[in-house]
């Protein structure tokens, strides 16, 4: 007999997450955690909300609205990190284009229209349930699900890497991950949702975790099974009368030449009539887009300067919730604020035989070639410094508190260790989550290559960071591709993530192109040999 789920309330869920909390601190503590670690209770304090206020929509300056990224629809008591933001950042210099102000305005009003709960999404959901496939006009609502992948640094990069194709081709963002992605973020559009409804049981919605390469509903298996007809002046239409209800986007890395075929102006035309569109991708696609015709002008107009795309984007979306944000800012009191200068450092490694020692060697290598940290003890005419070190493992932070611990007046911190990395694990996502934003609150960091929790924590700080080179993922050797006469570490060419996986098929000429000689403001990775950022054509100004 099939029992029913028992209906969990606010309190409830939080209770369970801050009994995982509690549970994570307790395995951190017992394997030798580091007492300035984040308790669990940091995420959840009641008394710091008890008699906050509201800030009167009068009183929101420009520096709290981040120069109008933001508006005053939502109150301040329910997010306080959405307006708080500014006050642990430096000013900034990077100011949103009036062209992106008004992208994001017209964006939030389609989300309120056709979000979850309005007629338009109940009709959308109907058509797509029978199996409809109905060619759309502008008056209607058509929408782009992001599929939960990977770790919460590739979803937020993905995440704002789909957001910005919904504004670029007028579609709602829904995104897929439920509770855990609630307990994370705040939502970002006024007056709705953009979490992903629990689907019936014969949506195509039901299971997106199903869809891979191998789909046949696949952007490339069409391409491939003859459900797309391409005439010789290059134009592409659907071979049935209407276009199918759904087409899955499979951009993860890894992904086949028919699916690069997406970044192809004539598929993107093509994309135009299918109301539902389903994206699976753990990369940053946004310089993909930039190379593609259809949307370059609009991204110019929106983004005068290039390296600044997920600068604003990431600014605009991702607000920590009141749990989050208040470990955050707690920590960041206690242990960071009083030095003078900050210098995150951030080590991911991604192979188990890669030597710890060879690891640390390269980091203390490149913190004094490029002088970073004091190499003496401070005295009261010099700035005072923190280090904080973020790693899943702690050995790190043992020995360059042993290293420096004596050297710097603000000493030497690690959040947490948590040993491995736990996907879909909200109290681990929450803790990653406080110290992406930990680290964008430094004045100096020092980042793994390839490592998208540095990417976030990068561009959330508007800081060009200094990489340090590491073989990748997939790679059979650790010691596979790595120069043993390359600099420990390399300044990144713009603060902007990279993107790992780039297409170089042009759809044109129908051949492969060097994608860092195709516009000015295209350049190769320095941590991704086959990876591309954007950079500013002009200069850099961070």
């Amino acid at each position: 007999m099939w029992r029913r789920r028992p209906s969990w309330g606010c309190a409830t869920r939080r209770a369970l997450l801050a009994a995982a909390l509690a549970a994570a601190v307790v395995v951190l503590y017992a394997a030798g955690g580091s007492p300035n670690g984040m308790p669990a209770s940091l995420f959840f304090d009641d008394d710091a909300q008890a008699g906050l206020e509201d800030i009167p929509a009068s009183n929101l300056t420009a520096d709290h609205l981040l120069d109008g990224l933001l508006t005053t629809e939502f109150s301040y008591r329910s997010c306080r990190s959405r307006y708080e933001f500014a006050g642990y950042h430096k000013k900034s210099l990077h100011k949103p284009s009036p062209y992106l102000l008004a992208k994001l305005r017209n964006q939030e009003a389609l989300q309120k229209r056709c979000g979850p709960g309005t007629a338009a999404h109940k009709k959308a959901l109907r058509q797509l349930d029978s199996g409809e496939g109905v060619a759309h006009d502008d008056a209607d609502c058509r929408y782009l699900v992001y599929i939960n992948y990977r770790g919460l640094g590739n979803r937020m990069l993905a995440i704002a890497s789909a957001f910005l194709y919904a504004v670029l081709t007028e579609r709602v963002l829904l995104v897929d991950g439920g509770k855990e992605v609630a307990d994370l973020f705040c939502e970002p559009f006024p007056g709705t949702t953009w979490l992903l409804p629990r689907a019936g049981w014969r949506s195509p919605l039901r299971r997106l975790v199903g869809y891979d390469g191998g789909s046949k509903e696949s952007l490339g298996n069409m391409l491939q099974s003859g459900a797309v007809v391409v005439s010789a002046d290059g134009n592409a239409s659907w071979s049935s009368p209407q276009p199918p209800p759904y087409v899955y986007l499979h951009l993860a890395g890894g992904y086949g030449f028919h699916d690069k075929l997406f970044f192809c102006g004539a598929h993107q035309r093509l994309l135009r009539g299918v109301p539902w569109l389903l994206m699976r991708t753990d990369n940053y696609i946004v310089p993909g887009l930039f190379l593609m015709s259809p949307f370059r002008g609009e991204l110019e107009a929106m983004f005068p300067e290039k390296d600044a795309a997920f600068y604003h984007l990431g600014r605009y979306l991702f607000h920590p919730t009141n749990a989050v944000w208040h470990a955050v800012t707690s920590y960041y009191r206690s242990t960071l604020a009083a030095a003078d200068r900050r210098v995150g450092i951030q080590i991911r490694v991604f192979h188990k035989k890669q030597p710890p020692q060879r690891v640390l060697d390269q980091l203390l290598s490149c913190v004094r070639d490029e002088k970073l940290i004091p190499e003496t003890i401070a005295g009261n005419d010099t700035l005072s410094h923190a280090i904080m070190v973020t790693s899943l493992s702690s050995w790190y932070y043992e020995r360059i508190k042993g290293e420096y611990g004596g050297r710097v007046a603000g000493g030497v911190h690690q959040p947490s260790h948590e040993g491995r990395q736990r996907w879909e694990d909200t109290a681990h996502n929450m803790r990653a989550l406080s110290e992406m934003y930990l680290l964008s609150m430094c004045d100096v960091l020092v980042t793994s290559g390839y490592s998208t929790f540095g990417y976030v924590a990068q561009v959330l700080a508007g800081l060009r960071p200094w990489v340090m080179a590491r073989p990748p993922m997939w790679a059979d050797d650790w010691t596979e591709g790595l120069d043993p006469q390359a600099l420990p570490c390399q300044r990144a060419a713009s603060i902007e993530p990279c993107f790992h996986s780039p297409s170089a098929y042009n759809c044109a000429t129908g051949r492969d192109v060097d994608l860092d000689k195709v516009t000015p403001y295209i350049r190769r990775c320095v941590d991704v040999s086959c990876g591309i950022k954007l950079v500013n054509e002009s200069s850099s100004q961070w």
